[in-house]
């Protein structure tokens, strides 16, 4: 299988790379840096430093069987990066014909942002993560594209055990974590399979 990889520099993102190639797919991470990622067998690098150049994401995008975005950012306040990104990949997806997106987000966004605190705690520390994961939201469920939107919890670097919940009436609370591994995993299965399609399952250890 064909994946490429939006996000790959970050940590979600490297794992699921490594992953990927592990189970012999044929990857091409997308990064802003040349020096962000060592070159591999299977592994096709390409260098976008700003995902609004059309003719390089098409270039990147086109020929794929999956496109999996990790995008996301450590700034403060408001942000785009996944907003913006997801814009740009849903575009080339509907110019070269991929059909198939599955996208990391977070639980308590959209429809799962609920009165638990939980979710006030998230919005109260990352309002502008939160309403850019928001929007990002609302173009995938707009546009025709086969996606997935992943929702986690707390990130952990830990590693990968496959052992984990996933679905989309799993519960989340305050002490609910998944690891970057765990939560490539999960996406490289979806990766090739239908069981959520049109779907935003939730996932935790």
């Amino acid at each position: 299988m064909k994946i490429v990889v939006f996000g790959a520099s970050g940590g979600t993102g490297r794992e699921t790379v490594a992953q990927g190639l592990a189970a012999g797919h044929h990857v091409t991470a997308v990064v802003r840096r040349p020096d962000s990622l060592q070159r591999q067998a299977g592994l096709g690098i390409a260098l976008v430093p700003d995902l609004n150049g059309t003719e390089l994401v098409d270039d990147v995008v086109s020929g794929q069987d999956v496109v999996i975005s990790a995008l996301g950012t450590n700034a403060r306040g408001p942000v785009s990066v996944c907003t913006d990104g997801v814009r740009s990949i849903l575009g080339s997806m509907t110019r070269t014909g991929v059909r198939r997106l599955i996208v990391v987000s977070a639980y308590a966004a959209s429809e799962t942002r609920d009165g638990s605190l939980y979710s006030r705690m998230l919005w109260a520390m990352m309002g502008g993560k939160m309403r850019d994961k928001d929007e990002m939201e609302s173009l995938i469920r707009a546009s025709d594209v086969d996606w997935t939107i992943v929702r986690p919890p707390a990130l952990k670097n830990k590693p990968r055990t496959g052992v984990y919940r996933a679905g989309t009436e799993v519960r989340i609370g305050l002490t609910s974590t998944i690891s970057r591994a765990d939560l490539a995993d999960f996406m490289l299965s979806a990766a090739t399979e239908s069981t959520f399609v049109h779907q935003a399952p939730r996932i935790a250890a």
